[in-house]
C-alpha cells in the first residue's frame, strides 16, 4: 500500500484541506494517510476528523495515526510538512515582544526580518532530523514543504537534507485572482507569469489576447490608492518598481526598509499597515478552533470540496502522468539568471510522472532582482548560522535584513539577537 505521511498533523483544519483533497482524488484511493504530531491530543482530533470525512466521502484511503515519527515515514511515497516549532506561545510572542523593546515593530515575522531569522533557527534542526529519518526509511519520497520560513527551509532540506523537496505557498495561487477582483477586472483568458523568491515573487506578465494589462492595472490601482484599503503597500511597490508582488501588503511592509519606520510614523497609517497582525491572527485561530472543535469532531457527515492546495494535484499528476502546473519553490539551478545559485527561488513548475520540473525564467528586471537579493542575503546567512553553529552569522543575517538594518544600529542589532537567543532558551540549544 502506498503511503502519504503528514508531519504536523495537529494542524487539523489544514489536514482537513490537504488530506480531504486526497480522499476526493480517484488516483489516490487506497493510499495510507499516515498522521504524525508531537501533540497527541491534536493528533487524535485530526485522526477523528479524517475518519469522519472518510465515511462521509466514501474514500478507500486508510487513516492511521502514529506516535513514532520514523514509523509514520517508513515507506512513504509523499511527505507533507506543516509544522510550527515553538508555536504561538512562547515563540511567536518572543519574536514580537523582544524586538519591540528596541523599537522594532513587525506585522507577521514568519519569513524574514528578525522574527523570521529566529523562526528559522529553531525550525532548521527539526527538519534536518526529519531528513535523517527520511533518508533511512523512505529516501525516494517527494517532500512537500508548507512550513515557513519557506525559502530557507526548502533550501536546507534540499542542500543539507538531501531530500527531493518542493516548497508550496498559497501566495502564487491567490495573487492574480485577488488582485483582479480588487481592481474590478476579469481573469477570464488572462495569461500570467510569476517568478522571484517566496513571498517576493513578481507578476512579470499579465496579458489578454496579446494585450499587456499592466497599464490598466496601474491606472485602477492609482485610483484605489486615493482611499485606504488592504493592499496599499503592494500598490505602492508596483507604482515605484513597476510590478506587483505576490505576497500580501502586511507581509511586504516588513520585507522592505520603506514602510515601518520610527522616524516616519505616519507611514504606518498612510499605508494602512497592521502592526502585530500575526499574534492577533494566532489568538483568533486558537479561539476559533476551540469554539468549533467539538461540533466538527462529532459530525459524522463532514463535507469537503476539493481545494486549490497544490499537494493533491501534485500527487495526482505524478500518479497519472497528466501534467499539472504549479508555482514551486526549488533551488536556483540556473532558473533565474540574475539571482544567486545558492538561493531557493519560486518559479512555474510542470508536474508529471517525472516529478517537479521547474521552468527557465532568465533575468528578472534588475530592480526586482535587487529587491529579491536583499532578502536572499539574510536567508543565506541564516542558513550559515544554523549549519555552522556560529553565532556571528546570526548577527550578520540580522544586519543585512532590510527592515532591521534600517531601524537599528549595529550594536543594537547584536544586543537584540543576544536577547532573543537568551529568551528562546532551549528552543535554540546550539546557541545557548
Amino acid at each position: 500500500m502506498s503511503k502519504i505521511t503528514f508531519l504536523g498533523a495537529g494542524s487539523t483544519i489544514f489536514v482537513k484541506n490537504v488530506l480531504g483533497d486526497v480522499m476526493l482524488t480517484e488516483a489516490l484511493q487506497g493510499f495510507e494517510l499516515a498522521l504524525f504530531d508531537i501533540n497527541d491530543n491534536r493528533l487524535r482530533e485530526s485522526e477523528q476528523l479524517l475518519l469522519n470525512m472518510k465515511e462521509s466521502i466514501g474514500s478507500t484511503c486508510v487513516i492511521k495515526a502514529y506516535t513514532n515519527r520514523k514509523e509514520a515515514l517508513r515507506g512513504a511515497k509523499y511527505v507533507v510538512n506543516a509544522i510550527q516549532v515553538g508555536g504561538y506561545d512562547p515563540c511567536t510572542i518572543t519574536d514580537f515582544e523582544i524586538p519591540k523593546k528596541y523599537g522594532l515593530r513587525q506585522t507577521i515575522a514568519d519569513t524574514v526580518g528578525i522574527g523570521g531569522i529566529f523562526r528559522n533557527l529553531r525550525t532548521i534542526p527539526v527538519v534536518l532530523d526529519f531528513a535523517k529519518d527520511i533518508q533511512e526509511v523512505c529516501p525516494d519520497a517527494l517532500f512537500m514543504n508548507y512550513t515557513n520560513p519557506m525559502a530557507v527551509l526548502t533550501n536546507v532540506l534540499t542542500t543539507h537534507g538531501g531530500l527531493n523537496t518542493v516548497g508550496l505557498c498559497h501566495s502564487v495561487q491567490g495573487c492574480v485572482p485577488h488582485l483582479f477582483e480588487h481592481l474590478g477586472m476579469d481573469t477570464a483568458g488572462v495569461k500570467t507569469k510569476i517568478a522571484g523568491i517566496n513571498h517576493m515573487a513578481w507578476l512579470l506578465e499579465a496579458t489578454k489576447d496579446g494585450v499587456d494589462l499592466y497599464p490598466e492595472m496601474k491606472r485602477r490601482a492609482a485610483e484605489l490608492q486615493k482611499e485606504k484599503h488592504h493592499d496599499m503597500v503592494r500598490f505602492e511597490l508596483m507604482q515605484k518598481f513597476g510590478y506587483y508582488v505576490t505576497e500580501s501588503s502586511e507581509h511586504n511592509a516588513e520585507y522592505h526598509p520603506y514602510f515601518i519606520k520610527r522616524n516616519y510614523p505616519e507611514l504606518v497609517d498612510r499605508f494602512n499597515i497592521p502592526l502585530d497582525e500575526y499574534p492577533r491572527r494566532c489568538i483568533e485561530q486558537i479561539k476559533g478552533w476551540e469554539a468549533q472543535r467539538d461540533a466538527m469532531l462529532a459530525d459524522k457527515k463532514v463535507e469537503h470540496k476539493r481545494s486549490e492546495e497544490y499537494a493533491s494535484h501534485i500527487m495526482e499528476a505524478m500518479e497519472t502522468d497528466i501534467p499539472y502546473k504549479i508555482g514551486g519553490n526549488v533551488m536556483n539551478t540556473g532558473l533565474i539568471t540574475n539571482l544567486p545559485k545558492e538561493a531557493c527561488v519560486e518559479v512555474p513548475c510542470l508536474v508529471d510522472r517525472s516529478g517537479i520540473q521547474p521552468t527557465f525564467i532568465g533575468d528578472l528586471p534588475p530592480q526586482l532582482a535587487a529587491l529579491n537579493r536583499t532578502n536572499i542575503n539574510t536567508q543565506l546567512l541564516t542558513i550559515e548560522a544554523a549549519i555552522t553553529g556560529k553565532k556571528e552569522h546570526i548577527y550578520h543575517a540580522a544586519m543585512f535584513d532590510p527592515h532591521t538594518a534600517a531601524e537599528l544600529s549595529l550594536d543594537d542589532i547584536v544586543s537584540l539577537c543576544d536577547d532573543l537567543i537568551e529568551a528562546h532558551g532551549n528552543w535554540l540549544p546550539s546557541f545557548k
